[in-house]
């Protein structure tokens, strides 16, 4: 059984930036509070993904590799809209791999950086470029962004 634990924080300067990235294209077919169920397109490759409920930074995580062409029907023809279009960076620094996500379309100007943990209890270095933690902010949750995109949101506050 997968689990997935992650903390979400905004970024605050540009001193991640490094390389080209990977250009992804993803859609949910259920934004369920309780479970979702994600198709992506990253770079030559696709995915399936099911999530369930978030408890704390913690949630089961089930991916499984699918047709890229299946990926591109099922973002067009079932996939709740509007996508999400990022493009993923990963980022070393002091022995942890941060993926950092630049949003475009209607989340354009969101930067979100995660770091993946073993345990919810794990030590990191923060980079110097690291913002606001949002791990508990369901906002930012990318199916959150699917109906409430980031272009739409009052910022007042954030």
């Amino acid at each position: 059984m997968g689990e997935e634990i992650e903390r979400k924080f905004r970024v605050a300067n540009e001193g991640w930036r490094e390389g080209e990235g990977t250009l992804f294209r993803q859609g949910y077919l259920s934004t369920d509070k309780h479970r979702t169920v994600r198709v992506r397109i990253e770079g030559d490759r696709a995915k399936i993904t099911i999530k369930g409920i978030t408890e704390g930074i913690r949630r089961r995580e089930f991916e499984y590799e699918i047709p890229v062409g299946d990926a591109e029907t099922l973002l067009e023809e079932l996939c709740k809209k509007p996508l999400i279009e990022k493009r993923r960076h990963l980022v070393r620094f002091q022995g942890s791999t941060w993926e950092i996500d630049e949003f475009f379309g209607e989340n354009e100007g969101l930067v979100i950086a995660e770091i993946e943990l073993l345990s919810e209890e794990e030590d990191f270095d923060p980079p110097p470029w690291l913002g606001k933690e949002v791990s508990h902010d369901p906002r930012f949750y990318n199916a959150s962004l699917v109906a409430n995109p980031y272009t739409k949101w009052e910022r007042e506050g954030e």
